[in-house]
């Protein structure tokens, strides 16, 4: 009856470890923005995430985005751009199938507008994402709508919010949802800093991330020297 017991227990035991996942984690996500201005009306997105199952462990994606932004107006601003993303849906280094290479074609649309002290952002975006395995390849379409607030506490801190909604263009309409918080501090006047919470929610899966960003918008125009 001892051994059965104990042989019980290191079953439950062993059965718990292989069951846990990256959604029991707090993971973090690594991220740099920036907005590259080459001309009045044209600037250059570029963009870089690290995204881990742990704080610091468990890799999950590497994203590598770049677009040319054209500057409709202060409110208005279209971009056209790619992406590449390398995921790994493991968790523990499990070796199985789950690598994928993701090769991202987008369409962006973003307007702002301004509510008393609130700014508002929206940005609606169309991706044309090309997904490979080794095993298998598959195309696939997706539309998003990112709602973000911004709500300026003093000259340099800022706390920022945002809710962002995936759709699929095939299959199963809902893909996930982002709800995302966070507190911002104005470092210089083209960079900025922010560390906050996501809650990342699928069908099947809810994610908690903390987030670090970098936001660097130089401006890459050539200044006009003085010569009189």
């Amino acid at each position: 009856m001892r051994k059965l017991i104990v042989i019980l227990i290191l079953f439950l035991v062993a059965n718990g470890k292989a069951q846990e996942t990256g959604e029991d984690k707090l993971g973090a996500w690594y991220m740099y923005f920036g907005t590259n201005k080459i001309s009045e009306r044209f600037s250059i997105h570029t963009e870089a995430q690290f995204r881990y199952f742990e704080v610091a462990s468990n890799f999950n994606q590497l994203l590598l985005r770049t677009g040319l932004n054209y500057h409709i107006s202060p409110e208005a601003i279209a971009t056209i751009g790619y992406g590449y993303i390398d995921t790994d849906a493991t968790f523990e280094d499990i070796p199985n199938e789950n690598k994928i290479l993701e090769n991202r074609i987008f369409e962006q649309f973003i307007l702002k507008n301004k509510v008393w002290e609130l700014l508002f952002e929206h940005r609606f975006r169309f991706e044309q994402r090309f997904l490979n395995s080794g095993t298998f390849s598959d195309t696939q379409h997706r539309a998003r709508y990112r709602l973000q607030i911004t709500l300026p506490l003093t000259n340099t801190f800022f706390l920022n919010f945002y809710d962002e909604i995936f759709l699929n263009l095939q299959d199963e309409i809902f893909g996930q949802n982002r709800l995302y918080a966070a507190l911002g501090v104005n470092i210089l006047e083209n960079l900025s800093l922010q560390m906050g919470y996501l809650k990342n929610h699928f069908n099947t899966a809810n994610y908690d991330r903390l987030q670090l960003a970098v936001f660097y918008n130089p401006d890459l125009r050539r200044k006009k020297v003085d010569t009189e």
